[in-house]
């Protein structure tokens, strides 16, 4: 009789939600059952409501570059169990590696990406314990990954062996660089490459109006510095040991895509937005932006920009650091500030 009466409010309020969206927009509003018998029925709504306003929250995954010692302290032991089938499938310690660094390992590619996965994807779980779920889910670059485990399309063990060979591949990719530039509109260093003949570069992150990241032959990148210095644009070379995110990673990508194919993916409980074209993953679209995301760049400025048009008001970034917080507010800095 309970959990009936339960699930009679809930339907009740469930209406109310489907009102209230039609007269904001008809906004999309997921329902989600997190309880089964004998547990208390609980609704988890992806929106919020404050002062009578349908509010939406989008979840955010940081990516390579937010990773520091001490990350996921409180998380190892809590979820003891994820952390040991994680130390099975890398055949090291996770928790040793992202607490303490012994052998200084967490800033190469090979190393850092399933440590950021893991601890994305272990403060998701604990998110979730207590939190409403998101309407939305976008991950910056790796971050991506963690979006769609939250979002239902992989297991954790199957997440973090992918996420295994991704940085294997792409450590030991090599030739070039990227480097990211400051203050400068993307559209001013699209010009510039083309007239200055430097087209060997590819734009390989739209951060935020603010900050550009482009990747090429290192030679290039070097041509290109005093041009963009003479605009008045900040140029910070990245320690990384590839031109990521950029169509020399072509022969990565294949091999890439052969390994997806090993896999089944499920279909999404909660949309993901894609970095190759900042919409929504299609169920069956998960293995070509996943290949397609190495070579293209992440359009993180026009992802937050479709969040927002979506109506998603709150970003609440999961894992560590808080780079993404601070792309998102300039990104929704007005035009004139």
């Amino acid at each position: 009789m309970i959990v009936m009466l339960l699930v009679a409010r809930a339907f009740v309020w469930w209406r109310r939600v489907r009102q209230l969206s039609d007269e904001h927009h008809k906004l999309r509003l997921h329902l989600s059952s997190v309880a089964f018998l004998p547990r208390i029925v609980r609704w988890q709504a992806r929106a919020i409501f404050v002062g009578g306003i349908c509010q939406m929250k989008a979840f955010v995954f940081p990516g390579q570059g937010s990773q520091s010692v001490g990350m996921g302290k409180g998380l190892f032991d809590e979820f003891r169990d994820y952390v040991d089938r994680a130390d099975q499938i890398l055949e090291y310690s996770i928790e040793e590696l992202c607490l303490s660094d012994p052998n200084k390992l967490l800033g190469r590619t090979q190393y850092t990406q399933p440590a950021l996965f893991v601890v994305g994807a272990l403060s998701f779980l604990k998110k979730a314990q207590n939190d409403t779920l998101p309407a939305y889910l976008a991950g910056h670059s790796l971050g991506e990954y963690c979006a769609l485990f939250a979002a239902g399309a992989f297991d954790f063990d199957d997440g973090l062996r992918i996420v295994k060979m991704r940085a294997r591949l792409m450590s030991e990719a090599s030739g070039g660089g990227m480097a990211a530039v400051i203050s400068c509109d993307v559209s001013r260093i699209r010009e510039l490459l083309h007239t200055s003949g430097l087209t060997g570069i590819d734009i390989a992150n739209l951060n935020s109006p603010k900050q550009t990241v482009i990747s090429g032959a290192l030679p290039d990148l070097e041509a290109a510095r005093p041009h963009l210095e003479r605009l008045g644009a900040g140029f910070i070379p990245l320690p990384v040991s590839a031109p990521f995110h950029s169509r020399y990673m072509a022969p990565v990508r294949e091999q890439f895509e052969a390994f997806l194919r090993n896999f089944q993916f499920r279909p999404l409980k909660i949309p993901v937005i894609a970095n190759v074209n900042a919409l929504p993953y299609q169920d069956h679209q998960i293995i070509y932006n996943l290949k397609e995301q190495l070579c293209g760049a992440v359009n993180w400025t026009d992802t937050i920009n479709y969040l927002v048009s979506r109506g998603v008001s709150e970003f609440d970034e999961v894992g560590p650091g808080t780079v993404l917080g601070r792309l998102i507010r300039e990104i929704r800095q007005p035009a004139t500030a």
